[in-house]
């Protein structure tokens, strides 16, 4: 039995968002970040040195992995993507070149969100409450206009801003978990030509994720659809129903298929540490992840959870019960596993569209409160950012730019008139939304989540243009790595390295175009690099009495971050294997 339905929507509130306004705030949101800047540290610069091994031929095309600080995740088609990029634009810097396909991943985790929700909001059990007299939102307009708030709602997302611009794997399992989402919410109403378009979504979206490092995520997804579809009401036609066992029959194929493709490319592993459950159960750390999951998935954890209890009665629904088993499924894994908010990043999309449902119940009063908390939040922050900016161009005021001095030593600011204009039209559109939405216009379904997610924007475009300099660098290897590179020289003589992490080995490779290779005693490498802290096992290897000390790098915001750069004695022979150096 169907129950009613908590929505009541007439047809005047399910205008569309223009169609303009919609794709300017998803370019201002995707291309800042992917545009005009370096690899940063950790996670993004080290997918970056494995893409660029890829390319050199130095790794395996089957065994590309990330090392165990960025996540663990072993992933194939990530790496597979950024190499094959940069191989098929060498004219390009090959950062920019391995960041592209990793914009188109984000333009298909807004893209799939929005057809996603608006599948979802298709269903029966999602409709709105028909009128005694007519004047109820029609189907095709309610979802339209659902969906537009569920997009909204992803953008809004604070803790996506950051992961989502990185060449990593986590972009790429977002990307595709959105792209299955879509498709387990298209599927059942697949109709003629689009039934095959649904089905290559499917095929698509679950390879991809298990591709992309998780194959169990992408299985679970998979399984716990099918049991979502079995649960739903018989069609009461006999060609739906036969669509529907047909749909349900090729995604039972194509999980098990995907789930046997991750173990032929050996993909399995055991990721579940239940000592990271036990420290979240703690104090300390279980107050950790809480203000991790209430910043992370603001502003649509409380909307989801809105929706909820709404929308209760309809709980086994397929427009709350998939969203919902995804969001379920990303939790779980962050709080089993090591990948925290990369594993979180997951919940979004699906978070977004249970969130968008939140929105023709709400009522004018909370609608209200969250355009005044946007307004006061984001406009805060935008002004942090100018006033910062404006102390680095100008001295004033003057506190800021000694801040700045402190933090990040040696940091010399810049100006660029692109990167300013740019800033200035982002902050002018954002006064005149303000003004728009504060001004009498008629109800819109989606009008409580613009503030949010232009707010978003916003603040994300203000700091890839006006603190990009900074940022890039005290978040990038670049300094330390250029100030190794004036002691080489020439830059082709090859160097040594020892105890260098993988992203500052790749740092060195890009930023100061050096000629590595491990530190070897046989080695006629005229230069040597070492992190201090593995002065005492490099004794062990080298004879460090043929060696001179020329200098110490040190990163400007992590003064525990050194490396020190040696040169061969000109007096000390160099080793060949037939007369090798003293060890």
């Amino acid at each position: 039995m169907n129950q009613p339905s908590p929505a009541i929507i007439a047809q005047s509130a399910v205008r569309r968002l223009p169609r303009l306004a919609l794709l300017l705030f998803c370019a201002a949101y995707v291309l800042p970040g992917f545009v005009g800047r370096g690899p940063w540290k950790s996670a993004d610069i080290s997918a970056f040195g494995v893409m660029q091994d890829l390319v050199a031929g130095a790794v395996g095309w089957l065994q590309p992995q990330l090392p165990s600080q960025s996540g663990g995740y072993d992933s194939l088609l990530p790496f597979w993507m950024g190499a094959w990029s940069i191989k098929l634009l060498p004219f390009l810097d090959a950062a920019l070149a391995a960041r592209l396909p990793f914009g188109l991943l984000l333009v298909l985790a807004l893209t799939s969100t929005w057809y996603a929700t608006y599948y979802l909001a298709r269903s029966p059990q999602a409709q709105p409450v028909a009128f005694a007299f007519g004047g109820e939102a029609s189907p095709v307009d309610y979802a339209r206009a659902v969906a537009d708030g569920g997009v909204l709602a992803l953008i809004a997302c604070l803790g996506m801003a950051q992961l989502s611009h990185e060449t990593t794997p986590a972009l790429a399992q977002l990307g595709f978990t959105a792209l299955l989402l879509y498709s387990l919410s298209a599927g059942p109403h697949a109709r003629g030509e689009r039934r095959g378009l649904h089905s290559l979504a499917l095929v698509l979206g679950m390879a991809g994720l298990a591709l992309s490092g998780a194959p169990a995520v992408a299985l679970l997804f998979g399984l716990g659809a099918w049991v979502i579809e079995l649960l739903q009401p018989t069609p009461a036609a006999h060609q739906v129903k036969a669509n529907r066992s047909a749909w349900m029959g090729w995604l039972l194929l194509v999980t098990l298929g995907v789930g046997l493709l991750a173990y032929l490319l050996g993909l399995w592993h055991w990721r579940i540490d239940l000592d990271a459950l036990s420290r979240t159960a703690s104090n300390k750390d279980s107050g950790a992840m809480t203000r991790l999951f209430m910043w992370f998935l603001w502003p649509v954890w409380p909307l989801a959870l809105w929706t909820l209890f709404r929308w209760r009665r309809q709980v086994l629904s397929r427009h709350i019960a998939l969203p919902l088993w995804f969001a379920a499924v990303a939790v779980l894994s962050t709080l089993l596993t090591n990948a925290s908010d990369r594993a979180l990043l997951l919940a979004l999309p699906a978070l977004a569209a249970l969130g968008a449902f939140a929105l023709p119940t709400l009522q004018r009063s909370v609608a209200s409160l969250i355009d005044w908390f946007a307004l006061l939040f984001f406009t805060g922050c935008a002004i942090t950012i100018w006033v910062v900016w404006l102390s680095l161009q100008t001295g004033v005021p003057r506190q800021p730019a000694l801040n700045v001095a402190r933090l990040a030593a040696g940091f010399e600011p810049s100006f660029s008139l692109l990167a300013f204009a740019a800033a200035l039209a982002a902050t002018l559109a954002w006064a005149w939304l303000v003004y728009w939405r504060t001004g009498r216009h008629r109800a819109a379904v989606w009008k409580s989540l613009v503030l949010p997610a232009a707010g978003t924007t916003l603040c994300w475009l203000l700091l890839m243009t006006l603190w990009l300099p900074l940022l890039d660098y005290a978040r990038s290897y670049a300094p330390q790595a250029k100030q190794v590179g004036k002691w080489i020289q020439p830059q082709q003589a090859c160097v040594q390295i020892h105890g260098l992490s993988q992203e500052r080995a790749t740092a060195l490779r890009y930023h100061a175009g050096l000629k590595l290779q491990t530190a070897a005693a046989k080695s006629d490498c005229p230069y040597l690099v070492v992190d201090s802290d593995a002065q005492a096992s490099l004794r062990q290897r080298l004879d460090m009495n043929q060696w001179q000390l020329l200098g110490m790098a040190a990163r400007p915001t992590d003064r525990n971050d050194n490396l020190l750069v040696f040169k061969r004695n000109a007096a000390t022979p160099a080793p060949s294997p037939a007369s090798p150096a003293s060890p």
